[in-house]
């Protein structure tokens, strides 16, 4: 079978082509989405450490709940980008996913946080592993769709980066405020312990993320596909399973989409991996184990970390890339975060604490930067595809890319329990060893410049150009 006779796809539409240009009502709606899907994750990495700080489980079990709920993504991504990418509503076939998926979210999140230090290890694994499933299946259904969305909201090569720019800096701002979710936790002035903040705190984050992911499926416009990809009614179901693995394997074999995934996989999980070591270097390396006396110092290197990223790397990021273009950007501000991953082994001093802010303007050009130009990328990849095969299929490409993502991180999560296994670290314990403490920031650094490094040869040669995604389009339109 053909990929031409793979499904009945209707012709672009002058409408589908002529939106170059997105209203800034627009771009905020859709970057207040951004916030819940960045608020979710930030929330999550905050309220984990309370698993092995204040509950005591075991670092293996902690990467499994990290590992195991994203072996359901590894199906449901994909049959979620292929059900939207196939879906007829008066309400377009973005906007009831992505605010279905908002609630289910939200609602599991508060769910799987009503934990107790009287239960035992087991059932608070158990228990915490069954909601976090719905949760991230609620997050499929929100995100998949809603990252779909943003692909298809422009046909101009810049705007398609200031439209992830400004979604990416109202999403940063998650990372500055979850930080302090630490403080709050282990304040004992707010909750007597960090279990009872955790089941309150849970409440609050849950139903404002669930309001502000609803946003973008109110007030984004969504574009006209509809009949695009659709299936004739009475396909079975093989037929469909069979339609959607040829899908994905097309989606595969596209060479500037293998590019992107493989840097993304690397440098977002590999930085994931030891992310939340630094709170564990900033308690156990400089205030001897003990969280109230590391106050303020955990909130303020995540919250800078992101201010930078706001107001320095992502304005940054979107000037460059409009003026020499996405490839050369990605691969300078790569370059430019490995040398802040370096200068970490000097910075986290106890004697002098501020020294650990004096990377991060380096440093967050990684991570920071990344999601601006990929997503760009991304929607620039969905026009070549709809050149070779004459199907538009954003959310496939959307929901795989982030599968790459999600996976890598459920891998990442478990690799992370593995490190604070093997250099030592013992959570039962206040006072480290120095040889724990010594591994654990050789691995906040040695892991995520390894994975920057492979992200940076598997760019190398990437050639989706400004002058190939223009002349792409003007094909498209012409077709």
């Amino acid at each position: 079978m053909t990929t031409d006779t793979l499904v009945t796809v209707a012709p672009t539409t002058p409408e589908t082509v002529s939106r170059s240009t997105i209203p800034m009502s627009q771009k905020i709606a859709f970057g207040v989405g951004m916030l819940a899907n960045q608020m979710f994750p930030a929330a999550l990495g905050i309220f984990m450490v309370i698993l092995v700080q204040s509950l005591g489980m075991s670092p293996i079990l902690w990467g499994l709940i990290f590992f195991l709920p994203k072996l359901v993504d590894a199906l449901t991504d994909p049959l979620m980008g292929y059900i939207s990418d196939r879906t007829e509503s008066r309400w377009g076939k973005r906007r009831p996913f992505v605010f279905i998926g908002a609630v289910i979210a939200g609602l599991a999140y508060i769910a799987m946080w009503q934990l107790s230090a009287e239960n035992s290890q087991t059932y608070n694994f158990w228990y915490f592993l069954a909601w976090s499933i719905v949760f991230f299946l609620g997050m499929t259904v929100f995100s998949v769709p809603y990252v779909a969305m943003g692909y298809e909201m422009s046909s101009d090569y810049h705007e398609r980066t200031r439209l992830m720019a400004v979604a990416q800096w109202i999403g940063q701002w998650a990372w500055v405020i979850a930080p302090w979710g630490w403080i709050v936790l282990y304040d004992p002035n707010w909750f007597a312990s960090a279990t009872e903040g955790a089941r309150t705190l849970s409440i609050y984050v849950g139903v404002t993320c669930m309001l502000l992911a609803m946003v973008p499926a109110i007030f984004c416009h969504s574009v006209d596909t509809t009949n695009t990809n659709a299936k004739e009614s009475n396909s079975s179901i093989s037929d469909t399973f069979r339609e959607l693995f040829t899908g994905i394997g097309i989606t595969l074999k596209n060479k500037p989409f293998q590019r992107i995934c493989t840097a993304t996989f690397f440098i977002f999980n590999a930085y994931n991996c030891v992310a939340g070591f630094a709170f564990f270097i900033i308690v156990y390396y400089m205030n001897g184990g003990d969280p109230v006396a590391a106050g303020n110092w955990p909130a303020l290197f995540g919250s800078v970390s992101a201010l930078c990223t706001c107001f320095v790397v992502i304005p940054i990021v979107n000037y460059m890339a409009q003026t020499i273009g996405k490839h050369k950007t990605f691969l300078i501000t790569q370059s430019m975060s490995l040398a802040g991953y370096a200068m970490f082994w000097w910075s986290f001093s106890p004697a002098n604490p501020y020294l650990m802010f004096i990377p991060i303007p380096l440093f967050v050009f990684g991570i920071g930067g990344l999601f601006t130009i990929m997503m760009s990328m991304t929607a620039d990849i969905c026009d070549l595809d709809e050149l070779e095969t004459h199907q538009r299929r954003e959310g496939l490409f959307g929901a795989i890319y982030w599968w790459m993502v999600k996976f890598g991180a459920a891998f990442a999560g478990l690799l992370s329990g593995i490190i604070l296994a093997l250099v030592g670290f013992d959570q039962t314990v206040t006072v480290q060893t120095d040889e724990a403490l010594a591994g654990l920031r050789a691995a906040f650094i040695i892991v995520p410049a390894t994975g920057t490094l492979i992200g940076i040869w598997a760019m190398w040669n990437y050639d989706l150009d400004e002058a190939r995604v223009t002349a792409i389009r003007a094909e498209l339109d012409a077709r």
